[in-house]
């Protein structure tokens, strides 16, 4: 086995998902391409209709397509993008399974996805390597950043975040 086979992403998916095209844009750089191709098949995934994850959705997010969305990311990027790389951001700002504005808002302008107390749109985002370090995937979305704002009479307000997943 060569040393590139070594170090290849094997696409593992508990639910039959096809990860070569996401593979190709992150291996491609083409950043914008490919996180709108990680929204597409993380909501595949869920087998959602919506155009974002709930918080049933991300509760129950096959551990292996996550990582597996995960490891493209970072590989490609080398260490620069994906949600492990937010993880460790977000929990060095104090960020846990609960929902801290304060949090939230540091760690919005430590990635680039606030600038001066403002989130960005998402046509503003960088899709370059030149971005900040954890800005990529964002994933185009109302929930834009994997959380979900969720109201119901008997579970009050809850939140949800792909980064507070512990199989990350």
């Amino acid at each position: 086995m060569s040393q590139a086979e070594k170090n290849e992403v094997e696409l593992v998916s508990a639910v039959g998902i096809d990860y070569s095209k996401l593979r190709d844009l992150v291996a491609a750089n083409k950043w914008e391409e490919a996180d709108r191709e990680t929204l597409r098949v993380m909501l595949k995934v869920a087998g959602t209709k919506q155009e974002w994850l709930d918080t049933e959705s991300i509760e129950k997010f096959p551990c292996e397509d996550l990582r597996t969305i995960d490891q493209l990311w970072v590989k490609y990027s080398k260490g620069h993008f994906g949600f492990s790389v937010q993880k460790l951001i977000y929990q060095s700002l104090g960020g846990t399974s609960g929902y801290n504005s304060e949090v939230w808002g540091r760690f919005g302008d430590r990635v680039g996805w606030r600038q001066k107390n403002q989130w960005v749109y998402y046509e503003d985002i960088t899709f370059s390597e030149k971005a900040p370090e954890a800005q990529l995937p964002v994933l185009d979305c109302w929930n834009i950043w994997g959380i979900c704002w969720w109201f119901d009479g008997e579970r009050g307000r809850e939140w949800v975040s792909i980064l507070s997943r512990r199989d990350l």
